[in-house]
């Protein structure tokens, strides 16, 4: 009953909270694999575009290294528990995992479809927050937004 009580003090609606919980952690699952595929890329990359997309691929993983904590203090915030573990992430992420190292091109793409994901995943969370009047977080889909959106627009730009 506690519990309960103290969730109902930060304005949510009946257990509505736990809807958000359960869309930041496929966000933080999402953001975690794709944080794991890129730092994978940045230490594998060959070829003639090495720097640029070693470099490329450092500031991508550094800046999704910082969004984690963002999220998981998010989740932790509305009254959740964080996942914290690869079997959790693994179960509620929709980004699959490079069995072997690609070609740079390859890794390109696949980061591509990570950062799309990302996307949607935000955007299918932002209704339920937006409904339960969580500014706090549609700010941080905002912000989760901007970023993967111009990550991907560079990406694909990388492609043509």
């Amino acid at each position: 009953m506690n519990k309960v009580k103290s969730k109902s003090k930060l304005g949510f609606k009946g257990n509505s909270h736990r809807d958000i919980a359960d869309g930041l952690s496929i966000l933080l699952a999402d953001s975690y694999m794709l944080y794991i595929k890129t730092h994978n890329f940045h230490w594998n990359v060959e070829g003639p575009m090495f720097n640029t997309l070693h470099q490329m691929f450092m500031e991508q993983y550094t800046e999704l290294w910082n969004a984690l904590d963002l999220i998981a203090e998010r989740i932790r915030a509305v009254g959740e528990y964080a996942p914290g573990s690869y079997k959790q992430f693994s179960a509620l992420t929709s980004i699959k995992e490079s069995e072997k190292v690609p070609k740079a091109t390859q890794m390109i793409k696949e980061l591509l479809e990570g950062h799309e994901i990302v996307i949607r995943t935000a955007r299918s969370l932002f209704q339920i927050a937006e409904e339960q009047d969580d500014e706090v977080s549609c700010d941080l889909l905002t912000q989760r937004l901007q970023v993967h959106e111009k990550t991907a627009w560079m990406l694909r730009a990388l492609l043509s």
